[in-house]
C-alpha cells in the first residue's frame, strides 16, 4: 500500500512518540508566547537549521550505500549487502513510510518536514508576522510573506 507523503511518517509511528513530540512543539510555542520577537527570531533560525526525518533518513542511506559499494569493490563481496539492502530500505519507505531506522529517528526526537513547519508558522504568527495579511493584494505576495 503507498501513504500519502505528507502523514505517511506519523501513520508508521507509535502513538505515544507523535504525542510527545507534539507535545514538546506545543510546549516551545508556550514558552515563546511571552518572548521577544528577536527571541522569536532565533528560535526560527534554529528552526531553519533543524533536519527532518526525511533529510536525516536520506543522508544515511546514501552514506551507508557507498560505504557499502566500497567495501565490496575493496573488501568483500559480502558487502554488497549493504550496498543493496540499504537502497531497498529507501523504496519500502518512499511507498510505505516505514524502514527500519525511521522509529529510532523518531524516539530520538526528529520531525518531520510539516510538523517543523508547523511551529515555524505559530511562532510567526506569534510575532505578529500575519497581523497585516489583509494588506496583500496578490496570493504570491501572501505566499511570499509567508515563507519568510
Amino acid at each position: 500500500m503507498i501513504s500519502e507523503t505528507a502523514t505517511r511518517v506519523p501513520s508508521q509511528t507509535s502513538a505515544h512518540v507523535n504525542q510527545k513530540i507534539s507535545q514538546q512543539a506545543e510546549e516551545r510555542i508556550q514558552h515563546y508566547r511571552n518572548e521577544s520577537s528577536d527571541r522569536i527570531s532565533q528560535r526560527l533560525a534554529e528552526l531553519d537549521r533543524e533536519w527532518d526525518v526525511e533529510r536525516t533518513l536520506q543522508t544515511n542511506f546514501a552514506t551507508l550505500s557507498i560505504i557499502g559499494a566500497l567495501l565490496t569493490a575493496t573488501v568483500s563481496k559480502r558487502w554488497a549487502i549493504l550496498a543493496l539492502g540499504v537502497p531497498a530500505f529507501m523504496v519500502q519507505h518512499s511507498l510505505q513510510g516505514w524502514c527500519p531506522p525511521l522509529a529510532v529517528l523518531r524516539r530520538m526526537g526528529f520531525r518531520t518536514a510539516k510538523e517543523i513547519n508547523d511551529e515555524r508558522f505559530a511562532l510567526k504568527t506569534l510575532r505578529g508576522d500575519f497581523a497585516n495579511a489583509s494588506q496583500f493584494q496578490q496570493a504570491d505576495d501572501l505566499i511570499t510573506a509567508v515563507r519568510k
